[in-house]
């Protein structure tokens, strides 16, 4: 796979052919040519070290070198090495502020910082980068921007961690309708913020019955939609039948009366 990606994009390139089929040979780095799915887990590892070996020679201006490294922080992040993970995305965030890039991708490059720290377990400087990430979009971009909406999704994610649902729910409230109807009901950003909203409903302590089965509900399209979309391996597809098997199992102890003695 890494040798026709590399042979593909290297045809692109001597053709001189436009920035469309560019991106598109690009994209064999890190997306299956046969079901358009994106790699995971140690397929996506080798992929990125094999990219970051194959343009690391260039220089630091010329872009598939910037998205070589890219590429080689995910797969790091795929097979669980995310100290690694840090240290790349952290390079990559300098060097493109050094660069002078544009803020979404600047942008782009701290929200995959924020994911690597979730994983570190350092989830109040994950809050802190998203909460600022979303504010900045939302002054840059509007909320219907695509970038702002997966931002809100990302900051949500981070409260519902940290248990601070009753912020996480006024998010979502405000984001998912616009998700809804801006980007589409397949759209990753619309399932997988549908799917974190109900973890807020579902998680809360204080949730009411109609909380709990508004949950489930939201799970159960949520659910059909990642299998439809990417399918039921994609491990996005097992969190969402996760998050219904629990909210399910909570909706039932609510349901079902104590018994008394």
């Amino acid at each position: 796979m890494a040798e026709q990606a590399k042979i593909l994009f290297a045809e692109a390139e001597e053709n001189n052919l436009d920035d469309n089929v560019n991106d598109e040979r690009f994209a064999r780095w890190y997306t299956c040519s046969l079901c358009e799915q994106d790699y995971h887990g140690v397929v996506a590892c080798a992929l990125g070290w094999a990219c970051w070996k194959t343009y690391l020679g260039r220089p630091e201006a010329d872009w598939p070198r910037q998205s070589a490294m890219t590429q080689l922080g995910h797969g790091l992040s795929h097979a669980d090495h995310y100290a690694d993970a840090l240290t790349v995305k952290e390079a990559e965030l300098s060097m493109r502020r050094r660069l002078g890039q544009p803020n979404g991708v600047i942008l782009a490059v701290q929200g995959n910082i924020a994911i690597t720290y979730l994983k570190l377990g350092r989830l109040d400087e994950a809050l802190r980068m998203r909460r600022d990430m979303y504010s900045e979009s939302l002054k840059l971009f509007g909320e219907e921007h695509s970038i702002t909406l997966l931002a809100a999704l990302n900051y949500g994610s981070s409260l519902n961690q940290l248990d601070r649902f009753k912020e996480a729910k006024s998010l979502f409230r405000k984001a998912v309708p616009v998700a809804r109807r801006v980007l589409g009901e397949n759209h990753n950003t619309t399932f997988n913020s549908r799917m974190i909203y109900a973890r807020s409903l579902f998680r809360d302590p204080s949730a009411t019955l109609d909380d709990l089965r508004e949950a489930v509900t939201t799970l159960e399209e949520t659910e059909r939609t990642a299998r439809r979309v990417l399918g039921g391996a994609h491990p996005a597809t097992a969190a969402h039948e996760g998050a219904l098997r629990k909210a399910r199992a909570a909706l039932r102890a609510r349901e079902t009366p104590s018994e008394t003695s």
